[in-house]
């Protein structure tokens, strides 16, 4: 058997309850910005909001009431209409990021946060009033060349920057032996 077509993740759950839960997500990643969830959920939701947050941009009465039908309350609607839809005008898609947090204490699943990639607290800022970055020192460039790509820091051994690089984003897992019973 093949797993071609089959659209979206079950959570072991029926579909209303799926739908609420997606639901659920979007409507707490409006009302506070940020939230952490398992990374199959975080990964669930982000074709939702990208869909609603593209509704959300075009802000004629058609959409809006679109978007109020997608989620639970009305207030979060609007809140997603009037203040963070105008702050996402200047990018087309890819709104929300997903980071991997952490693993969860009791089951160990995989954690994430998602949050929207833009900075809500600010004003969008026109492509054009962007300064454009101070080009680097001659003596800066000879550093970073003879460090290897990194610019070299005063009593830092060549181990001591490869140890850095090579952290994981996992923890180191302990396997318990167990005897024969």
């Amino acid at each position: 058997m093949h797993r071609h077509g089959y659209k979206g993740r079950k959570f072991g759950r029926e579909r209303d309850q799926r739908n609420a839960l997606v639901r659920g997500l979007v409507e707490s990643l409006v009302k506070e910005e940020s939230i952490e969830t398992t990374l199959p959920k975080a990964k669930e939701v982000v074709p939702y909001v990208e869909k609603l947050i593209t509704k959300a941009k075009k802000g004629d009465l058609h959409n809006r009431r679109q978007v109020v039908s997608a989620l639970h309350t009305v207030e979060t609607a609007h809140k997603l209409v009037d203040d963070i839809a105008p702050k996402l005008v200047g990018r087309t898609s890819g709104h929300v990021r997903v980071v991997r947090t952490r693993l969860r204490r009791g089951d160990n699943a995989q954690m994430a946060r998602i949050s929207f990639v833009d900075d809500l607290g600010e004003a969008p800022v026109a492509k054009s009033a962007v300064a454009a970055k101070p080009a680097k020192q001659h003596h800066e460039l000879d550093e970073v060349k003879s460090s290897g790509g990194k610019k070299a820091v005063p009593g830092e051994t060549r181990n001591q920057k490869t140890a850095d690089n090579h952290l994981s984003h996992k923890p180191a897992v302990s396997v318990r032996k167990t005897g024969d019973k």
